[in-house]
């Protein structure tokens, strides 16, 4: 099968991005995008692709939700066997990236990822609604099935098993944080001469670059 997508084009014309008005820190620039992404009614803001490389330097990216940013840290919450908590074992070097097609806008983040506290964890997974909090405790995520009807068992002998019992948190799930080294703001404009604002961590201190688009 092959298609032409050579004729697809948008031109980006909502906004433009100047260095010498970004916030200088940059989780306040940040939060600054994100509540402006809510308020243009972005679906799933939080949506973050997390790209990960284990030793041997194969690749992958998924989409997983951000779930907090405190302290300089974006949190998001997995099961450490799953393919990216093994990958992450062994590579803890990691990329976020954020999508805003509604504002014309990304956000990349690069840094180093490590897990949160067991009790955070456990305090995170027991605000999550109990179907959620199921399908957590009875998926063997990332690892092959049979089918659907599988899980469907699974998830049926959960119930039987619980009761009128809340679920745990089971002890290969949990949250990561990833502290970053380097964030950057993008922002479309026409004739792709995009804005691109990069911030640097260099010790405690943030420094601030345009790129080329």
């Amino acid at each position: 099968m092959t298609k032409d997508f050579k004729n697809l084009r948008k031109e980006y014309e909502r906004a433009f991005l100047d260095e010498t008005k970004v916030n200088s820190d940059p989780f306040l620039q940040f939060d600054l995008w994100f509540t402006e992404a809510l308020q243009a009614n972005v679906d799933e803001p939080n949506a973050m692709v997390l790209s990960t490389a284990n030793l041997s330097g194969e690749v992958s990216a998924r989409v997983v939700l951000l779930k907090g940013l405190e302290l300089g840290m974006f949190t998001f919450f997995t099961h450490y066997g799953s393919r990216k908590g093994i990958v992450l074992a062994e590579n803890p070097r990691a990329a976020l990236t954020f999508h805003w097609k509604e504002v014309e806008r990304q956000v990349r983040v690069e840094g180093i990822v490590t897990r949160i506290s067991r009790a955070a964890s456990r305090a995170y997974f027991s605000s999550r609604p109990r179907d959620s909090r199921i399908s957590a405790m009875i998926s063997p995520q990332s690892c092959r099935i049979p089918d659907r009807a599988f899980l469907e068992a699974l998830r049926k002998g959960a119930l039987l098993d619980l009761g009128d019992k809340e679920p745990e948190c089971p002890p290969d799930w949990g949250g990561y944080q990833l502290k970053p080294g380097l964030i950057e703001f993008w922002q479309g404009r026409e004739h792709r001469l995009h804005d691109r604002i990069v911030y640097k961590r260099k010790g405690n201190a943030w420094t601030i670059e345009r790129l080329a688009p």
